[in-house]
């Protein structure tokens, strides 16, 4: 494991590899266990797309890990103002140990990754959200104790969460359920994928149907960070594409509701729902935090 580009990269034993060292920083945080196990290290981030959480979670993050963590907006590189990604990539690689980048296209992270010789962390793209999924997977061992057996089913668009989610959950070996329009399809490289685990993966454009017996339920909001100008659009596109009571009546009795934050209250989940499942969201919220620090661990140690 040389970087976290995408979940396709990873194997099984490289995604539960993570998660148990998640599980290991996460227990000795909360009893005030020192782990400076990337003292002396620097990770760059770069933001061309804002964030609370990705930037929160990173650099506190490296703060606990020993590490410096630094903050590099579209703003601040000549990056943003038309120099080649090779260029930057080859300038941050004699300056630092890691680059976490949250930015629009997949091909700038693979292009970092490619031309530059250190670590290269996604933090969000259009097309994948690994750190997210990642920690929604460690959550739900949290709160469900394994795997096995478990069914995800996700309500929405076929965005980089369907992407990540459908990924991560197949190769951990949980059934994958997926409800969206049929113009709001995931791209064919991941349906072609998923092809592969059979019967354990279906995608339909009913919310009851895919919501029926899972452990899990999974949203994302309708319009994403450059979609905002077809908010409209999409309400309309994906009413009926909503986590409520009627969909939780299908889903096992114990199921629990992860949403990847921020929420549209009483869009894609109504109020209620979000409130009765709080815990796990907020849980899943924290996650990042510990998912993020095994990855920059096990890249950068």
């Amino acid at each position: 494991m040389k970087h976290l580009l995408k979940m396709l990269d990873l194997s099984t034993e490289e995604i539960i590899e993570i998660l148990n060292l998640a599980d290991q920083l996460k227990y000795e945080l909360k009893h005030g266990i020192p782990h400076p196990r990337l003292q002396g290290k620097t990770l760059g981030m770069i933001f061309q797309k804002a964030s609370t959480r990705t930037r929160v979670s990173f650099e506190t993050g490296m703060y606990q890990l020993g590490g410096y963590p630094l903050f590099l907006s579209s703003n601040d590189l000549q990056i943003g103002r038309g120099e080649p990604v090779q260029d930057t990539a080859r300038v941050l690689s004699r300056y630092l140990d890691g680059i976490m980048i949250r930015t629009f296209e997949q091909k700038e992270v693979e292009d970092l990754a490619k031309y530059g010789n250190i670590p290269i962390i996604n933090g969000l793209t259009d097309f994948c959200h690994p750190c997210q999924v990642l920690a929604d997977l460690m959550t739900i061992r949290e709160f469900k104790g394994s795997f096995d057996g478990k069914k995800m089913c996700f309500i929405g668009d076929g965005n980089n969460m369907a992407n990540s989610l459908i990924v991560g959950c197949l190769k951990v070996g949980m059934e994958v359920a997926i409800a969206c329009p049929d113009d709001y399809q995931p791209p064919k490289e991941i349906l072609d994928f998923a092809a592969g685990y059979g019967d354990k993966f279906t995608m339909t454009n009913v919310p009851l149907e895919a919501a029926k017996d899972c452990d899990v339920l999974i949203t994302d909001v309708w319009a994403s960070m450059g979609q905002e100008g077809e908010a409209e659009k999409r309400k309309q596109a994906f009413a009926g594409y909503q986590i409520n009571d009627e969909l939780m009546a299908v889903a096992k009795a114990d199921a629990m509701v992860l949403h990847c934050l921020p929420a549209h209250r009483e869009e894609e989940i109504t109020e209620k729902v979000f409130e009765a499942h709080a815990n796990e969201i907020f849980e899943e919220a924290e996650n990042r935090l510990h998912a993020q620090k095994a990855v920059m661990v096990k890249l950068m140690a």
